[in-house]
């Protein structure tokens, strides 16, 4: 006898200034090019697909657009993969002390462990798409690298706190309207 599986509810999406966000848990079907992002002077543009009061429970996702030089944070190690597929321009990731060129469709996937971070590059912007656990046991390790350093993306020292790793940054996100995709 098959079990019952309980109806899921739409969440809602309230229009703002900047655009659409996703408030509450549900389900939902949000157009990137309608909704909300935030940028960060230091760190990029990004949108998160989680709503702000009801992150995804079990994994993140969203488009994260960079300018060249421009890293999306610090480098780092999670106790979790991470997966990042470029859809738009060229970026380069340094993974596991190594730096290598990224294109169009190129993916890279981070098993556990796995020492990374992304800057763009290229002559304009580049969009990734980046996907990774949000489980509340997952831990992450900054580790300083000269190499990462380089773009401004090392930690002052080795850390497991983002508020040391980014102490020096204002961290200052704020919501804008979308940059990516284009539309039409």
């Amino acid at each position: 006898m098959a079990t019952s599986v309980p109806a899921v509810n739409e969440a809602a999406i309230k229009d703002t200034e900047t655009g659409k966000v996703v408030e509450g848990e549900g389900w939902f079907i949000l157009n990137l090019a309608e909704a909300s992002w935030e940028r960060d002077p230091d760190l990029g543009i990004w949108l998160d697909l989680g709503a702000a009061n009801a992150r995804f429970s079990q994994f993140g996702i969203g488009p994260h657009r960079l300018m060249p030089g421009q890293p999306n944070g610090r480098y780092h190690a999670e106790s979790a993969q991470e997966g990042f597929l470029v859809l738009a321009g060229e970026c380069l990731a340094i993974v596991e002390g190594e730096e290598r060129h990224m294109r169009q469709w190129d993916y890279l996937h981070c098993p556990p462990g796995t020492h990374h971070i992304t800057v763009g590059a290229g002559d304009g912007p580049c969009v990734i798409l980046m996907v990774g656990n949000r489980a509340p046991d997952v831990t992450t390790q900054y580790t300083v690298n000269e190499l990462a350093a380089r773009y401004g993306a090392s930690a002052p020292h080795d850390t497991d706190s983002s508020k040391e790793a980014y102490a020096d940054l204002a961290r200052t996100a704020t919501p804008e309207r979308a940059p990516w995709p284009p539309r039409e």
